[in-house]
């Protein structure tokens, strides 16, 4: 076919092949039907002709391919990834009804139309079949490429742009295009002329689709450059100047949205492009008068789509404060200005034509801007007012004015029938601007009686919460707590403002149920902002100090404590450490107990334990000294070994005291004194000795780190120095060998100890049980006197021997002698002339009137008098002369 050289002929076949193939491709004859297509696009160049057959060959590879077997969609997959990939690079023909018909079939790959016969035995590909093999083909990348051949082309680049908008709803298309440079390549071009406004909507829809399924970090990186920014900014002033059209107003929008996105990467030049300084003006405009030609004469509207757009300003002057760059041109712009227009409360609704749902969700927006903004700008806070504002502000947040927050958007959280969300974000303004440290800021609002203002706040919202708590809820008394804190520290005078009141505030947050700290809520947040203000707001004024140990303060202390949690232990032990400064403090330590009668000194060695052990400190398993040269280093400090440092660098031994917990304990226990401790066991004595020399051994650990270093450096220091070293270090040893051989001593003393006392343990058994024998010997005695006649008078005569015995020999002169005995009485107890009688008890009788009719009337008593009983005749009562002698 193709050896003939005259053209009418040619075509004659093609239309030939094309009619053989009108109902479809089958994939069989894919790879032959493409070497055609081929051959005429390289012979468009010279002969036009050949231009219908190809956009007719063109035509039907728009339609489903066909299959003659369910596997030949798989067995003929490198063929079809070949042929629909041979389409981008067709786009090369330089004839735009063909580069416009390549652009069509792709599109049809997404809205297929089913062929208007089908020939036996061949039924259509999957749906989705062509999209797969475009997808593993490539396509999507050299289509992005074939741009730079169509950029003069209005018509051949919407196509282009069409076609690319149907492909990039995938992401692995997304990924071959971002590879082709497309964001780069699309946004340049926004500005294009184009009277039908399809460039500018399809190539955001094209954007928007990239940044759905690609990674946002990519696309704004290729997006940051003056091309693509100025190309953005031109279109989006265009649209909001003269766009009308809700359509208009919709995609000015989302071209702001992605300005936005543009914005949050440091590196983009929206400064150098204008682009910041005009966004700015248009956030402000509204509430601070401008002369800028910009917005001379324009208004926004009042519709849904500026109400979105002044929303979307705000968020991008919360994004550009991130750049300090731009600090200066939101001074220019009055930012602060603008943004406390809204702090304030909506006095007159009906003057606004926002509503009321939408002027809250502006005020919030507005209020959540300026906490970024006002720290970055404090002159421009300081000439608003800023802290007058926000104190009014927050004082009508806690008022009983009528007013029903709606609660529905982003920032209006929780807020909905009340006032919290503005509570809220007035004081998300006031913290970082407080934690500044600026004294003229914070000293105006001390002076404002802010303390005593967020007091009363502090106090309100607690009583109001205590039924409930919520997240914003607990931020809101967080934030309050953190704000006092700041102010109150190293301000004597404001501590005592701060005074008793504030720390029957604290008091109930220490109560807090420890299981609350897992919530999620924000009650371990809370907790530190309690304790960090108890250490800024109450320590050094002695009459707080005074007044929280009135109120057990320092048990509630040392219950978190117990709770070994190792995020607020060291805060709790820096707290007690300040503490015991006052002298009352002692006494509560030691007062206080824990679970199982636990002491304060207990739980602080057990601390110190469990502190050890995290470290990988050596001991034997009493806790003895195992290195006597380090017997503070754990394991990790000593696998870290000792790098030399410059003279002004802590070193590692410095570096550990403020890493953990050991220091605070050490200095906790030395204001305690390390005598008369109670509540320890040995092993706990044995630790304590290592605790009572910490200091010794940190001086020591200290001194072996120099001649370490000095080893290190290769350096030899002078004879006197060293010797003094040498000395030092021997010292140092020293000190860990005597408290090692006390420990031992004490463990040997422990152990004697617990030897004498099983001893008497012991001893006291043994007597017990040599009691016992004596009384059944004596009963068995017993029984045989009184069984044994005989017996019993052995032993009288053995009695009567004995104490014959034991009388005196001498007796005195005309001395009456009388005896004691009785005759015929056969008795080995000691026998008078009277006997004694007694009656039965009353409580077996009933008394004397027990045997009469009246007393069997009376009701039983169950404590044993006779009961009348129904139906039972008693037949012989008891006489109430009967008697029992002993």
């Amino acid at each position: 076919l193709f050896k003939n050289d005259e053209e009418e002929r040619q075509l004659e076949t093609l239309k030939k092949v094309m009619k053989q193939y009108e109902t479809g491709l089958p994939l069989k004859d894919l790879a032959q039907i493409f070497k055609i297509l081929n051959l005429c696009a390289e012979k468009i160049q010279d002969q036009e002709a050949f231009i219908e057959p190809t956009c007719e060959i063109l035509k039907l590879c728009g339609l489903p391919f066909l299959k003659r077997k369910l596997s030949d969609e798989v067995n003929y997959t490198p063929v079809t990834l070949e042929s629909i990939a041979q389409l981008g690079y067709l786009m090369r023909v330089p004839s735009s009804q063909v580069r416009i018909q390549i652009c069509k079939c792709i599109i049809s790959f997404y809205h297929p139309e089913p062929p208007n016969k089908q020939l036996a035995g061949l039924h259509s590909t999957s749906a989705n079949y062509k999209i797969q093999m475009a997808e593993l083909g490539g396509l999507a990348e050299t289509l992005v490429l074939s741009l730079a051949l169509v950029e003069n082309q209005l018509a051949e680049k919407l196509w282009v742009l069409k076609a690319l908008q149907h492909l990039s709803t995938s992401g692995v298309n997304c990924k071959l295009m971002m590879k082709a440079q497309a964001a780069s390549r699309i946004c340049s071009h926004l500005n294009d002329a184009d009277p039908s406004g399809q460039l500018l909507f399809r190539s955001s829809e094209i954007l928007w689709n990239l940044l759905e399924n690609m990674s946002k970090e990519e696309i704004v990186n290729q997006l940051s450059n003056l091309e693509c920014i100025y190309a953005l900014k031109e279109v989006f002033v265009n649209l909001l100047m003269h766009g009308f059209r809700h359509y208009d107003r919709q995609l000015r929008n989302d071209l702001l949205v992605i300005a936005t996105l543009i914005a949050e990467n440091p590196g983009a030049p929206m400064i150098e492009s204008g682009f910041t300084k005009q966004l700015i003006l248009l956030a402000t405009f509204s509430e601070v008068k401008s002369h800028n030609p910009l917005v001379k004469g324009f208004k926004l509207t009042y519709s849904y789509e500026d109400f979105e757009l002044k929303k979307l300003l705000f968020n991008m002057v919360a994004v550009l404060a991130k750049d300090l760059c731009s600090v200066q041109l939101l001074n220019e712009g009055k930012v602060v200005l603008a943004l406390f227009h809204y702090v304030k409360p909506n006095e007159k609704p009906g003057v606004h034509d926002w509503s009321a749902a939408q002027y809250e969700e502006l005020q919030l927006h507005a209020i959540a801007t300026l906490a970024s903004v006002a720290p970055l700008l404090v002159d421009d806070y300081m000439t608003c007012q800023g802290n007058t504002r926000l104190l009014m502000f927050l004082e009508w947040c806690v008022g009983q004015d009528p007013f029903f927050g709606q609660g529905n958007c982003f920032h209006g959280a929780g807020g909905r029938g009340n006032k919290l969300a503005q509570m809220r974000y007035s004081l998300r303004v006031l913290r970082p601007v407080v934690s500044l440290c600026d004294e003229a800021v914070n000293l105006d609002l001390c002076d404002q009686g802010a303390i005593n203002q967020l007091l009363d706040i502090l106090k309100h919202i607690t009583n109001k919460s205590k039924e409930k708590e919520d997240a914003i809820v607990l931020e809101i008394q967080t934030d309050i707590l953190l704000i006092l804190s700041t102010l109150c520290e190293n301000d004597l005078h404001r501590k005592e403002l701060f005074g008793c009141e504030g720390v029957d505030i604290l008091i109930p947050f220490m109560k807090m149920d420890p299981n609350k700290l897992y919530s999620g809520l924000g009650h371990n947040r809370l907790l530190f902002s309690t304790l960090d203000s108890l250490w800024c707001c109450v320590m050094g004024c002695y009459i707080a100090e005074d007044y929280f140990l009135e109120k057990e303060g320092i048990f509630l202390l040392l219950d978190l404590l117990a709770l070994k949690q190792k995020n607020i232990c060291n805060l709790i032990l820096g707290i007690l450490v300040e503490f015991c400064d006052n002298s009352k403090t002692a006494s509560h330590i030691n007062t206080w107990r824990g679970e199982k009668d636990q002491t304060a000194a207990s739980l602080l060695i057990h601390l110190w334990k469990q502190e050890e052990f995290e470290l990988g400190v050596k001991h034997d398993q009493d806790g003895r000294i195992v290195d006597a040269k380090k017997p503070l280093v754990g394991s990790f400090q000593e696998q870290q070994g000792v790098i030399p440092m410059p003279a002004n660098c802590p070193s590692i031994a410095i570096m550990e005291v403020s890493e953990n917990m050991r220091a605070k304990i050490y200095s906790v226990l030395c204001k305690l004194g390390f005598e008369n401790l109670p509540g320890l066991s040995a092993k706990d004595f044995v630790t304590l000795a290592i605790i009572r020399r910490y200091l010794d051994f940190k001086v020591g650990e200290v001194w072996s780190e120099i001649c370490a270093e000095l080893k290190e450096e290769t350096f030899r220091p002078v004879t006197p120095d060293e010797e003094a070293l040498k000395v030092i270090s021997e010292a140092s040893e020293n000190v860990g060998k005597i408290v090692a051989t006390l420990q031992t001593e004490m463990l040997e003393s422990q152990q004697h100890q617990e030897l004498q006392e099983e001893e008497k343990v012991y001893s006291k058994i043994q007597a017990i049980h040599k009691q016992r024998e004596m009384v059944n010997k004596s009963w068995e005695n017993f029984l045989t006197r009184t069984s044994n006649y005989e017996a019993l008078k052995k032993a009288k005569r053995l009695q009567e021997k004995s104490i014959d015995a034991s009388r005196s020999k001498s007796r005195p002169q005309n001395a009456t002698l009388h005896s004691t005995e009785i005759k015929g009485l056969n008795t080995t107890i000691a026998s008078g002339r009277l006997v004694t009688v007694e009656s039965t008890p009353s409580e077996l009788t009933g008394g004397p009137l027990a045997d009469t009719d009246l007393a069997l009337r009376k009701l039983s008593v169950r404590g044993g008098a006779l009961k009348k009983i129904k139906g039972v005749k008693v037949l012989d009562p008891f006489k109430k002369d009967s008697v029992s002698v002993k």
